[in-house]
């Protein structure tokens, strides 16, 4: 199955190509916190705690304790586009957020945020906490009525940036864009919204299935509009390529 293109999966591959996700590991790359913790090799020295290791020792500051920033792995985003003609991709790269996901400690906080659109945007991270693949694939296509149909990027991407982006949910974030492009709306608009999304979030990464042609061009429509903002384009149309997306993902 490894080079078998997605929309050619019947739903038993799907489910043995679930397994073979369970292998991937997902690591975003590192920020820096404001928030200091404890450490002996920190840049920083930690008065409180020298202070109060000094009651130990008659008020003599015999240990001096340092801190640094801590380092946690960005927040991932994604914009999933699950119009008819990326509803097989769709369904197949949902399947890959459900398991690494699912490999996270439950009180994580850079869990990943997950959003559906196609003529609206809808909020598919609940979804992800499902009991099993399957479930989680009929929640998704229960939350989001507009599952297999037409396509609005641009005015997607704007009502994120409107009510999550903005706000903070993209800020420093890494956003993963699934979609092969195709814009029923004025690619203007995408233009525009994407280059306010690339002043937030740290990184956007392209998923396109249309780009494993080597004859592909991005010269009209929504991928034109779109591909000067983007940090990375990949495929991830098969299991072989999503290797090139999760190094995208975790580049910095």
């Amino acid at each position: 199955l490894r080079d078998k293109d997605f929309a050619e999966y019947d739903d038993d591959e799907l489910r043995l190509a679930q397994q073979l996700m369970t292998r991937l590991r997902l690591a975003g790359p590192p920020r820096v916190s404001f928030r200091m913790s404890p450490t002996r090799r920190g840049s920083r020295p930690d008065l409180r705690r020298t202070l109060r290791l000094a009651r130990r020792t008659g008020g003599e500051a015999i240990r001096f304790a340092r801190r640094a920033p801590r380092i946690k792995p960005r927040r991932l985003v994604v914009l999933c586009d699950i119009s008819g003609s990326m509803e097989p991709y769709a369904r197949a790269l949902l399947m890959l957020l459900y398991v690494l996901n699912a490999g996270q400690p439950r009180n994580a906080q850079n869990r990943p945020e997950v959003f559906s659109f196609a003529t609206r945007l809808t909020r598919l991270t609940p979804a992800l906490a499902a009991a099993s693949p399957d479930t989680m694939l009929a929640k998704a296509g229960e939350a989001a009525p507009d599952w297999s149909g037409g396509t609005r990027i641009g005015a997607a991407v704007k009502e994120f940036n409107d009510h999550y982006g903005s706000r903070g949910m993209a800020r420093g974030a890494v956003v993963l864009i699934i979609s092969d492009g195709w814009e029923t709306g004025d690619p203007a608009l995408l233009g525009a919204q994407m280059a306010r999304l690339h002043r937030v979030a740290h990184r956007i990464v392209w998923a396109n299935p249309r780009t494993q042609s080597p004859r592909y061009r991005p010269e009209v429509g929504g991928m034109a509009a779109a591909w000067p903002y983007c940090d990375a384009v990949v495929s991830a149309h098969n299991l072989d390529s999503l290797d090139d997306l999760l190094s995208a993902l975790r580049d910095r």
